[in-house]
């Protein structure tokens, strides 16, 4: 019987399995690692980069939320304080309101001490650069790391 030509081979099988079998083998590797002594925040190398982030982020569209800046402001000191260093936001959460506290949260040395992200959804140049273009100042930074 013929192979007809959408049909992968035994040796492409074979390969991708092979794939997988490694691919399976280095995620385990990361749950051999202890994660960290109880009340310690664990941390992971970002890809080449070696930044060490936190495993837990906070995420900024629930900054927007409290009526009261202050509160969201608080939440964001004190998860940093408490060994959190990822922060993730997006451009239109609450119509830019949870970028603009997170930038008056990471006022001072607070800034020093974050891997900050956000994200855009821009889909040609123009608008992708004028959405930067606004997360940088609302967040009142010169770069996004």
């Amino acid at each position: 019987m013929a192979m007809s030509s959408d049909k992968h081979t035994r040796r492409d099988f074979l390969g991708k399995v092979t794939l997988g079998i490694a691919g399976a083998g280095a995620g385990l590797s990361l749950l051999e690692k202890p994660l960290a002594a109880a009340g310690e925040m664990p941390y992971r190398k970002m890809g080449r980069s070696g930044e060490k982030i936190s495993l837990v982020g906070l995420g900024g569209y629930h900054i927007g939320v409290p009526r009261d800046e202050q509160e969201g402001i608080r939440i964001i000191h004190a998860a940093i304080d408490n060994g959190i260093n990822f922060m993730d936001n997006c451009w239109d959460y609450h119509g830019g309101e949870s970028e603009v506290r997170m930038g008056r949260a990471l006022k001072g040395a607070y800034r020093q001490k974050v891997f900050l992200m956000t994200k855009i959804d821009g889909q040609v140049k123009p608008a992708a650069e004028q959405q930067l273009e606004e997360s940088l100042r609302r967040l009142q930074v010169d770069t996004i790391d």
